[in-house]
């Protein structure tokens, strides 16, 4: 056996134990989370209890944190203030059967950020699901809950030509109709130069607000058709969708013409650069204003995969969006009352 060939073996041979000491790692860690999230509900449980049989008040709770602290230094972590947390834990989930499974999975941080800024059960089950799907930093998750995502997602009326539609069912689950872009630093006024330097350089977080899934393939991607070059603003690949993604980017109002250029880019990729086994490329027209019956007609009668979303440079009005949400949630529930009627 060659000296390389043995090399070769070696590397296996670690990878693979790397590989075990990660995963008992992973596991141990699961293990102890699982364990304290157990012990805060226990002791939310406990509070919560004593409090509404007005066995406790207050001052109670800060006596117990004042008597862990004195008979036991080394613990950390239950000052009255969290003793509070933890029975508003308990409270916000006693009655949610389905929940209260998942919030073991997530550390104590992330539960702490859901069930104290989510004001809705949909709402906490959306980030929880999100969190767990996607492995979330606390970092992640913060963003995602101040860019309401969970309100933009319930509220979105994402604009689909039909071939999208037929070609992928799921897709309102992939793309927003609106992009929340606040971590470019952009002035109002800038250039499409200007948008896309910024998006590269903030490729990370332009991936969390698109989605994990999403997998950067490159900026400016040539394309070559006769004799003339073409150039893709920034084109990624979507593994749950075996698709290329082609993202072109407008600093103005979505116009018709804005299609013909997409659908150009499209035709090309996949003639030329798409695999056999992936599917039809998707294209994404990113504007930054567009007047939705203009995007329902202009899409009525496309041929492509193609979407129209728009970008905004702050974060949204979470008051606002909440407000409309709910305006939505009772209109539903009237629909379905009127319905039972017939």
């Amino acid at each position: 056996m060659s000296k390389q060939i043995k090399q070769i073996s070696t590397q296996k041979d670690f990878n693979e134990l790397l590989k075990l000491i990660q995963q008992a790692r992973q596991k141990a860690f699961n293990q102890v989370n699982t364990a304290l999230i157990e012990l805060y509900w226990q002791i939310g449980k406990h509070i919560s209890e004593k409090v509404k049989s007005a066995a406790w008040g207050k001052s109670v709770v800060s006596e117990l944190a004042k008597y862990i602290t004195q008979n036991d230094p080394e613990i950390k972590g239950f000052s009255d203030k969290n003793l509070w947390r933890m029975k508003q834990f308990y409270e916000t989930y006693q009655n949610e059967e389905k929940l209260s499974s998942l919030v073991r999975e997530l550390p104590w941080s992330h539960n702490l950020a859901i069930f104290s800024r989510c004001k809705i059960e949909e709402e906490r089950e959306f980030y929880l699901k999100l969190s767990i799907q996607e492995n979330y930093s606390f970092r992640e998750l913060d963003r995602q809950i101040s860019a309401s995502f969970f309100e933009r997602t319930i509220l979105g009326n994402t604009k689909l030509s039909t071939v999208l539609r037929e070609l992928q069912p799921n897709i309102n689950l992939t793309f927003k109709d609106n992009y929340v872009l606040e971590f470019l630093g952009l002035p109002e006024t800038h250039s499409e130069n200007d948008l896309k330097k910024a998006l590269i350089h903030n490729m990370k977080a332009f991936i969390l607000e698109l989605g994990k899934d999403f997998i950067f393939m490159g900026e400016e991607y040539r394309l070559q058709v006769g004799n003339q070059d073409f150039f893709i603003d920034i084109l990624f690949f979507h593994r749950g969708l075996s698709a290329l993604v082609a993202f072109e980017l407008k600093i103005g109002k979505f116009t018709p013409e804005h299609l013909g250029q997409l659908n150009f880019y499209l035709e090309a990729l996949d003639r030329d650069v798409k695999k056999p086994h992936e599917n039809p490329s998707i294209g994404v027209l990113l504007c930054r204003d567009k007047d939705d019956e203009v995007v329902e007609y202009a899409l009525s009668r496309n041929l492509s995969p193609a979407l129209i979303a728009e970008y905004q440079l702050q974060l949204p009005d979470k008051k606002l969006l909440q407000a409309k949400l709910h305006e939505l949630l009772a209109n539903q529930a009237w629909a379905d009352e009127e319905e039972e009627k017939i």
